[in-house]
């Protein structure tokens, strides 16, 4: 059928949120893409892809029945657009023959608890850990390592979904508790909940592209989050010095913890702490970072991960002679801001002034609302309770830390509520 077709056929599975750029990042180089879904429905808990963008929209089926109806397209590839679909990705891949880490550490590439056991057994640096379906046996394992803080979170979830730092057995319970029974923003039950040690440290977001086990380093983030009770709040990241420390650090651990997750190919975001000790892996997702802006990351870093991981999987030997081995250039200081609110009740209307005077600010690119009017608010625990996104990049540090402070203060003026809404206790 290949010399039928024009253009070859990249395969996404799950393009959802920042999937959503992979479309245009493969049709830059002439491919095609169809679109694949892990679960009979859309997951609506997420930003949609947008199916316009797709030659064509493969039905939910068995991996054995998709695997024969993406064979009748050719494929290059078949890429995880975000996080549901890495395991399936993995299988499809490995059904036709294409480039892709296998099925045999596919598990570990999405369960926090066998993700950090992987890299146990490989001798890498990693934190101490428990898994369970009982808050009292969290607690007792807690209690007995007499080490506080210590981390509660699902299995399974993104954007520090269900996390918390507890500094006691109360805490602890309670954290285990408000997991156990739920149903995370993939749809997936939490029958256990995981228990980790803290790593203590600054908190760095990481992203590469790999192809055949050769790497680019596509990003280096210092994360800056404020503790709020138990949840730990996303506040704004940074744009780190590629060769200064700790980056070095950093992408020399990374090597170490995509190899021994069995990560040859495709995008990666991960985040990591770097302890005294020296970085310490929190989590990694084998997909593109939720962050990813295609042009405001070009204007900062000289490429961006979208746009590299349809490279890499289009045209392989470019990326390999441009890019393997080597990382992002820092091109100015720039910032993400996540603004969290207390605010609860059901969103009237956005201030379209205010949003105009933060467009305004000398540092901003792109302010994104998180909430439209009708939407429920409630106060932030989590990424995804976050009311503003904002992209920041300026060459003085001073005018970004200004603006900073300024969005802050007219974040919680953006929304305005039904007037029956009542104020957050």
């Amino acid at each position: 059928m290949r010399s039928e077709q024009v253009r070859p056929v990249a395969v996404l599975v799950d393009a959802y949120t920042s999937g959503n750029h992979l479309p245009p990042a493969f049709a830059r180089l002439g491919v095609d893409v169809v679109h694949v879904q892990s679960t009979p429905e859309l997951m609506t808990s997420m930003r949609l892809p947008d199916l316009t963008a797709y030659r064509a929209v493969v039905p939910h089926g068995t991996p054995a029945e998709t695997a024969a109806r993406l064979a009748e397209f050719e494929p290059i590839c078949v890429v995880a657009g975000q996080e549901p679909g890495v395991e399936l990705a993995d299988e499809l891949s490995e059904l036709l023959g294409l480039p892709g880490n296998g099925t045999a550490l596919s598990r570990a590439r999405r369960d926090k608890y066998e993700m950090i056991e992987t890299l146990r057994r490989a001798g890498v640096r990693c934190a101490d850990q428990l898994k369970s379906g009982d808050a009292e046996e969290i607690v007792a394992w807690a209690e007995q390592r007499g080490a506080y803080p210590v981390v509660v979170k699902p299995l399974s979830s993104a954007a520090t979904e269900g996390v918390a730092v507890c500094r006691g057995p109360v805490e602890v319970r309670k954290a285990a508790e408000a997991v156990l029974g739920t149903v995370n923003i993939f749809g997936e039950r939490n029958d256990e909940v995981l228990v980790q040690s803290f790593l203590d440290g600054e908190e760095y977001m990481v992203d590469f592209v790999s192809y055949g086990g050769q790497r680019h380093a596509c990003g280096i983030w210092q994360y800056r989050k404020r503790l709020d009770g138990t949840h730990r709040l996303y506040d704004r990241d940074s744009v780190t010095e590629p060769d200064a420390e700790p980056a070095p650090e950093i992408i020399a651990y990374m090597h170490e913890v995509l190899d021994a997750l069995g990560i040859q190919y495709g995008p990666t975001h991960a985040e990591v702490i770097v302890t005294p000790q020296g970085p310490a892996l929190v989590e990694i997702g084998a997909r593109l970072s939720g962050g990813v802006l295609p042009d405001f990351n070009d204007l900062c870093l000289g490429g961006n991960q979208a746009d590299m991981t349809a490279l890499a999987y289009a045209r392989p030997q470019e990326f390999l002679d441009r890019h393997a081995g080597r990382t992002y250039r820092k091109l100015t200081e720039a910032s993400q801001i996540f603004t969290a609110t207390t605010l609860e009740g059901v969103v009237d209307s956005l201030d379209r002034e205010v949003i105009a005077e933060i467009e305004a600010l000398d540092s901003v690119h792109l302010v994104v609302p998180k909430l439209a009017p009708g939407s429920r608010i409630r106060p932030t625990v989590d990424l995804y309770t976050a009311t503003l996104v904002v992209w920041t990049r300026h060459d003085s540090v001073e005018v970004l830390e200004r603006d900073y402070a300024r969005i802050q203060e007219l974040a919680e003026r953006v929304y305005r509520l039904h007037p029956e809404s009542e104020p957050a206790a």
